[in-house]
């Protein structure tokens, strides 16, 4: 539906660029024979922007970046826009024979981010930062004498959009004056999908398109916060409720179409900017610098490592990946009654380290209680089986020796248990979670646990556990040395997570010293006394 919509607005846009360019004696005459000709190219998906631009105008060659381009620009109207407008559509705006610079749009709500989150990514790469809300009130201000950029004002000030050739101009002006920079940022555009078209059909398609999702409710706190420390005219309650319901209507088919071209990265923005940021520098540099070497230390990392369900412990990022089951545009979550239904079901955490028995355990719980059981490191092993973008994602973070986020592996764990709630019990959840920060967001996504289990098992038991695995089996490489660096990763990660939980929910510690049967005893205790 998006895409006809998209069609629509690109055609539209087309005819005015006719009529303009034309200037006919007779429109209606004109449009209906415009309108012919779309049905000769097979449709509205046939058409650009220039489709109904006279072949007569002359093109000019592009500019080079040098003194010509200067004068150009110099030379432009202050008061009048629109004769410069259309003498900027002729000229390329990068030039053919240069590489052209990285681009990285970034999208959000008003109040998600967007310019602190830009200001960071411009200032670690090395990029140009253009603000689009910054263009706009610079001319505001400059030309506030001018009747059009008197009624741009006003447009923007009721929370509306600036016309959108106004906007692709001002862009276009702005990177035509630093030809020479490696990659550019822009904040706040584009705001709708035919924003979109035309500055891929004017313009480049763009390299990346960050995506900052924020709850509704964070982002009117943060306009309002902004509103009294910085006194923005647009920040205003009427406007900011406008801009809100503006960017709710095109966010989505926006959001949709960057998807579909598989250049969009989405990130939960209701957090810490620190946090965030963190999430995006991942996401960049596995997606625009996939050969920079992997942070100093990440080579005594072991990928493989990585897998198993005792070693996952990242780093309490958020990266949200591009499918359905995602933050919607304002920040919360899409699965509707599905999620309703998840936070009734028993769920219950599953903490060992490794050699305490948890698998064994597992499989005894799910026959006597019909639980689903999910391993963290099953669940990503699977995906990266798969040939989905986000196996792709992770193998390349993986490669690079950074850890998986904990945002891929909470959105894992949610459509797994989506997908068996029908048929389930409750969740058995194995090695989850392995930070505070992992349980916080588990708990405010979905739920708290009912119940959180710690295996308690001492590091030799562990260790002697483990040895004799390793002879038993010919595949095992466990030896003490490793079997000592996973010990000490489990312990350094579980103390918080434990006294965590010791005062947030049902805690209960079972002794896994004994043998299977006795354990299997024990657990069935704690399991029986609380549900």
């Amino acid at each position: 539906m998006y895409f006809t919509w998209a069609y629509f607005v690109v055609v539209f846009q087309s005819l005015l660029n006719g009529l303009m360019c034309s200037k006919p004696e007779d429109p209606v005459e004109y449009l209906e024979s415009c309108l012919q000709k779309v049905k000769e190219l097979g449709g509205c998906d046939k058409v650009k922007w220039d489709t109904f631009v006279s072949q007569e105008k002359k093109t000019l060659p592009p500019l080079n970046g040098g003194q010509s381009r200067r004068s150009f620009l110099r030379n432009e109207s202050d008061t009048d826009l629109s004769e410069t407008a259309e003498l900027i559509e002729e000229y390329e705006v990068f030039d053919p024979t240069r590489p052209r610079p990285k681009i990285i749009l970034v999208i959000g709500g008003p109040g998600s981010g967007k310019g602190t989150q830009s200001l960071k990514i411009a200032e670690r790469y090395g990029f140009q930062y253009i603000s689009v809300g910054e263009l706009l009130r610079k001319k505001i201000h400059s030309a506030s004498s001018n009747r059009k950029w008197s009624l741009i004002a006003k447009i923007i000030t009721t929370g509306e959009l600036a016309p959108q050739e106004t906007t692709i101009t001002e862009i276009k002006q702005k990177l035509m004056q630093i030809p020479d920079e490696e990659g550019i940022v822009i904040d706040g555009f584009p705001r709708d999908v035919a924003q979109a078209l035309s500055f891929e059909d004017q313009i480049c398609t763009p390299d990346l398109v960050v995506f900052l999702a924020c709850a509704s409710q964070r982002l009117r706190e943060r306009l309002q916060k902004r509103a009294e420390q910085q006194g923005r005219p647009d920040d205003n309650l009427k406007a900011t409720q406008r801009r809100l319901m503006n960017f709710k209507q095109n966010a989505t088919p926006l959001v949709k179409y960057f998807q579909e071209k598989g250049l969009i990265m989405t990130f939960d923005a209701d957090r810490d900017e620190d946090e965030v940021f963190s999430d995006i520098s991942a996401a960049v540099d596995s997606k625009l610098f996939p050969n920079k070497e992997a942070a100093t230390g990440s080579s005594d990392l072991d990928p493989s490592m990585m897998l198993d369900t005792g070693e996952i412990i990242d780093t309490g990022s958020d990266y949200e990946d591009q499918g359905d089951y995602q933050l919607n545009v304002l920040g919360e979550d899409t699965m509707g009654g599905f999620m309703e239904d998840l936070r009734k079901c028993k769920i219950i955490f599953l903490i060992g380290g490794p050699g305490s028995g948890k698998g064994t355990q597992c499989e005894k719980l799910v026959e006597k209680y019909g639980f689903t059981h999910l391993s963290t490191g099953e669940l990503l092993r699977n995906e990266l089986s798969s040939e989905s973008e986000r196996s792709k994602l992770i193998r390349d973070i993986m490669e690079r020796g950074d850890l998986v986020p904990s945002g891929i592996i909470l959105e894992l764990l949610k459509e797994a248990m989506v997908a068996s709630l029908s048929g389930s019990k409750g969740f058995l959840i194995d090695g989850y979670p392995r930070e505070v920060k992992q349980g916080e967001e588990f708990g405010r996504r979905i739920g708290n646990p009912h119940l959180v289990i710690c295996m308690d098992c001492s590091a030799d038991t562990m260790t002697n556990r483990l040895l004799q695995r390793s002879r038993s089996s010919p595949c095992a490489d466990d030896n003490t040395a490793t079997i000592a660096k996973r010990l000490e990763t489990y312990y350094r990660a579980s103390i918080p997570v434990i006294a965590y939980y010791e005062t947030k929910t049902q805690l209960q510690k079972i002794n896994a010293e004994g043998t299977p049967e006795e354990v299997f005893l024990r657990l069935c205790t704690a399991i029986d006394s609380i549900f």
